[in-house]
């Protein structure tokens, strides 16, 4: 946390965080204390596939905008895909070199339709933005200038095609509109979903209203964590503070195999690559 003078001159505490912070909070405060809180934190599950092939996709993709202009062609997005490839997560060696194929096809198709001269404004750039009560940064795949305005786009690999509602319902695409606005001393209220397995965006302007609600519930889900933050500090039991909240989902979880109400809710720990079957 960081300490902001108030206006009487008192520091007023500031809960620095960013999106996925928050709403790994949302999801699960269980998780959130086992991922930000305890010290040693419990150990991690193995790498996911899945999120090998998404980190691949993105790190190819800044690396071939900061490639000089003649250099942004579609062969030197293949070649950029190839060399930051890892196995990590994967079933076997077969497996692997059969989604490489599929990560190189959805860069290609996604570069071939982009103007590489159409400098963005700003590529895996970090931004920030602060409230009476949270001091918010994050990491943007990519800010674009369309005319005057600004653009926060993020890059989607999975294989749920996204609609305007996911766009609009994103509390970290919203809170990265903000800090762009801010940062960049520009208005940006525009917000898109990338989604490259099939190559459609999925698009929405947010209003001032609009962006007003999504910081009013950051703040809130920054006042809850804070709450029991502090009151475990002071000697709370954990377990009470930091509640469960178990789905099916719960097999994604890292800590799956440290959380019992985890293990109940998943009925057995997910397999490394079997988030594959949700991409290809």
């Amino acid at each position: 946390m960081t300490l902001q003078l108030g206006l009487e001159g008192m520091p007023t505490r500031l809960f620095a965080c960013t999106p996925s912070r928050l709403t790994t909070w949302l999801d699960c405060p269980r998780r959130y204390r086992m991922t930000y809180l305890d010290r040693p934190s419990p150990q991690r599950g193995p790498a996911w596939a899945h999120n090998t092939v998404g980190a691949v996709v993105h790190l190819a993709l800044s690396r071939w905008w900061a490639e000089p202009l003649e250099r942004r062609t579609v062969p030197v997005a293949r070649s950029l895909v190839v060399r930051a490839w890892t196995r990590d997560g994967f079933q076997d060696d077969a497996q692997a070199d059969r989604f490489l194929g599929h990560a190189v096809e959805m860069v290609e198709r996604y570069v071939a339709q982009l103007d590489p001269a159409d400098e963005p404004v700003g590529v895996e750039r970090t931004v920030a933005t602060r409230t009476p009560t949270l001091a918010v940064s994050g990491r943007v795949d990519r800010i674009d200038r369309r005319g005057d305005e600004l653009v926060v786009v993020d890059y989607k690999t999975g294989r749920h095609v996204l609609t305007t509602d996911d766009a609009r319902g994103s509390l970290a695409l919203a809170l990265y509109a903000l800090a762009a606005s801010r940062t960049l001393r520009r208005p940006c209220t525009a917000v898109e979903l990338h989604h490259l397995p099939t190559g459609t965006v999925a698009r929405y302007d947010h209003t001032e209203e609009s962006l007003a609600r999504h910081l009013s519930r950051a703040e809130a889900i920054g006042a809850e964590a804070v709450a029991a933050a502090e009151a475990l500090a002071a000697g709370g039991d954990p377990e009470a503070l930091f509640p469960s909240r178990p789905s099916r989902g719960c097999g994604w979880c890292d800590f799956a195999r440290c959380c019992p109400d985890g293990l109940a809710a998943a009925g057995s720990p997910r397999q490394p690559w079997d988030g594959l079957a949700q991409q290809a």
